[in-house]
């Protein structure tokens, strides 16, 4: 296979890579893994001291909806600019692209630090959905671009598996670290500049990043499907992830502890199931996603039925375990047959779907749960939704495309 790598030598000019080690392997790996994690810090870490901000800027006009959004601009940021970031790391190049959305992360997400205005703090958080827009783009295409086959598909299971277990670890932190003050935790936006530096060194640029002429369009029609999907699919992986507390809490169940403990159990199961993946991927969309589908749909039924919490817990492990193949699955339709010079787009297009769909998911579920019966009905109705697209897809069998590395 043709070697489409570089590394800059002292001079900063781009030779080709000959040797067969430089080629990228799993160092590599682990930088992009620990590089999408950065999202979820953002979403988990200040879910713990937004109550303790909301009351030390008591006096802010708008502080009730101000405060809430310091979570949610973010990913409506990487929803908006994913795509566009795409269309810069087809131009520009994946690395040097990557790297610097990684220190514009330490620097944005540190702010709050120092600043005294709600506005501008949720100004910063501003950037940093855009640098997480860029960061999750070309993490995800560097790791379509290094690896095939199989090996790719393992590194796209565990691109969901390692994010989910990082987001157990990101609550705890954050919880401890909100106890010294609600400014403390975003000390932790600091590990961005780190992996920066690391992948100064580390990470190679695929050649042809240099020689994008422009002359490959978006393959729109192959590309409609899969986002479409995956735009439902954001929804109902994050159907859960938001939704589970309450669903407990309207049980009965109100000890902090044990809804941690509900939402770990949960999280589990989807690292459960995006390790499954890598075993499941060789049968490809066509098998995986109606299974995926299906277990998702299932899970969210008996979360509807249920009146005591080990059944809601049961759905709520089917449920997980389904939305952990889910996403690694949607995102091999997607890219699969994307030329290199499409890929960066392709991406960042599938990027801003997932995004999209977890962005909308609880603003819909809110508004329909008043209108339907309340939030185990419209989990129930979203359950049947998911039932009715394993049944599309096992009739549709997406096929992947052929690998077009040239």
């Amino acid at each position: 296979m043709e070697n489409v790598f570089t590394s800059s030598s002292p001079t900063g000019a781009a030779t080709a890579l000959a040797i067969e080690h430089r080629r990228p392997g799993p160092y590599q790996a682990a930088l992009l893994l620990a590089a999408s994690c950065m999202s979820v810090l953002g979403a988990v870490l200040l879910a713990p001291v937004l109550p303790a901000m909301g009351a030390a800027f008591a006096e802010t006009p708008g502080v009730g909806l101000m405060v809430p959004s310091v979570l949610t601009v973010p990913g409506l940021m990487m929803a908006l600019l994913s795509p566009l970031v795409g269309v810069v790391a087809d131009r520009l190049g994946r690395k040097k692209l990557l790297i610097g959305a990684m220190f514009f992360y330490a620097f944005a997400g540190t702010a709050p630090l120092w600043l005294d205005s709600l506005q501008l703090i949720l100004l910063s958080r501003v950037g940093v959905g855009v640098s997480e827009a860029a960061i999750m783009t070309c993490c995800t295409t560097l790791l379509t671009d290094y690896y095939v086959g199989r090996e790719r598909e393992k590194y796209l299971g565990m691109q969901v598996l390692v994010a989910t277990l990082a987001a157990t670890v990101f609550f705890l932190v954050g919880g401890a670290l909100g106890s010294q003050g609600w400014r403390t935790p975003f000390w932790l936006y600091t590990v961005g500049a780190v992996l920066g530096v690391l992948m100064v060194f580390g990470l190679l640029e695929p050649a042809k990043a240099r020689q994008f002429q422009g002359k490959l369009p978006v393959p729109w029609r192959q590309l409609a499907a899969p986002t479409l999907v995956t735009l439902f699919g954001g929804m109902v992986f994050y159907a859960l992830i938001v939704e589970l507390p309450f669903v407990l809490t309207e049980l009965g169940v109100q000890d902090p502890g044990t809804l941690g403990m509900a939402a770990a159990i949960a999280s589990l199961a989807t690292a459960a199931g995006a390790f499954s993946f890598r075993f499941l991927a060789r049968f490809g969309p066509a098998k995986v996603l109606p299974v995926s589908f299906g277990l998702a749909g299932a899970g969210l039924l008996v979360v509807w039925s249920a009146s005591t919490m080990p059944a809601v817990m049961t759905g709520a492990v089917i449920t997980s375990m389904g939305t952990g193949m889910l996403l690694p699955a949607l995102l091999t339709w997607a890219v699969s047959g994307l030329r290199f010079e499409q890929r960066g787009r392709g991406t960042g297009i599938w990027t801003g779907a997932v995004q999209l769909g977890q962005f909308a998911c609880p603003i819909l579920l809110g508004i329909f749960a008043a209108s339907v019966g309340g939030l185990p009905t419209v989990l129930g109705i979203l359950g049947i939704f998911s039932a009715l697209a394993a049944i599309v897809v096992a009739v549709a069998r997406p096929k992947t495309h052929q690998e077009a590395e040239a």
